[in-house]
């Protein structure tokens, strides 16, 4: 069995996403409050896996938690790439007229916004997740109130769906990363192509210094997915990169990380991995 750590709820998305990724094993989700709450758990059970949304093809990139993987070490073991669903939930017995308060997170409730501008006289409640939100109302028994949530959720906490499929945006996806401690990515990893990778580099304060780092990766073939730039605290206009990236030759890929290392000031590998499968629908 596979004990996962996520941030959120039972019925949360990273949760699917984690029975998604592990679905040849049972899996026990051990929710957390916050993505650090993630790393503390493993920290306490070095056996735990960890999952974290890294971005979402609306609401962009958590750059938060790319510091996150950077600070505590643990290395990335794969990635899972879920559609986004969301609903509309509510206690058995109501309507949709009924509804006076929609709760949800805001990431949620913006991807959601043309159905909220449906319901003009509701007010919208922001929530600090999705399936606790859902939690919530049934718990405390909330009528007139809704929370816009996976459907695994409202089957998890009882609640009625008065309304599937209310993202404005149907090609909704958010990109996971999985990760633990070496022995536990290891064993993910044992029957995986690897061919992907994700780093973190700084440069100097130099021009033309990124352009450089770009034309190696292109001289060897290397795809780059992503790049995001954060601000180094304490040094300003200095920045370092999160980049991520395809490779089809393994040699190729760690001879291009040799060739630039004379032009950075710090390589960090986040993770080399299987690249997941982007869901048709």
């Amino acid at each position: 069995m596979k004990r996962v750590a996520i941030q959120g709820g039972l019925g949360a998305y990273h949760g699917i996403a984690a029975e998604q990724f592990f679905s040849n094993e049972d899996v026990e989700i051990i929710p957390c409050v916050t993505f650090r709450d993630i790393f503390t758990t493993i920290k306490k059970d070095p056996n735990v896996v960890g999952i974290m949304a890294i971005e979402n093809t609306i609401a962009g990139s958590l750059l938060q938690n790319n510091e996150l993987l950077k600070e505590h070490k643990l290395p990335v073991a794969g990635e899972h790439k879920l559609r986004i669903s969301h609903c509309l939930a509510a206690l058995p017995g109501q309507t949709i007229h009924d509804i006076r308060e929609i709760q949800s997170h805001p990431i949620a409730l913006m991807q959601c916004g043309d159905f909220l501008d449906t319901l003009p006289t509701v007010k919208v409640v922001e929530h600090e997740d999705t399936a606790l939100a859902a939690k919530d109302i049934a718990s405390k028994n909330m009528s007139n109130c809704a929370a816009i949530c996976s459907e695994r959720a409202a089957e998890i906490y009882g609640l009625n769906i008065l309304a599937k499929g209310i993202e404005t945006n149907k090609r909704n996806f958010t990109r996971f990363l999985i990760f633990g401690n070496q022995w536990v990515v290891d064993e993910i990893q044992q029957h995986e192509v690897i061919n992907k990778a994700s780093i973190v580099f700084s440069l100097p304060h130099a021009e033309g210094s990124l352009s450089k780092i770009l034309s190696v990766f292109s001289f060897y073939d290397i795809n780059l997915t992503k790049i995001q730039s954060l601000p180094i605290i304490g040094r300003e206009w200095e920045y370092q990169f999160y980049v991520d990236f395809k490779f089809s030759n393994h040699e190729r890929y760690k001879q291009s990380l040799i060739a630039i290392k004379p032009l950075i000031s710090e390589l960090q590998t986040l993770g080399e991995y299987a690249e997941g499968r982007t869901p048709k629908e």
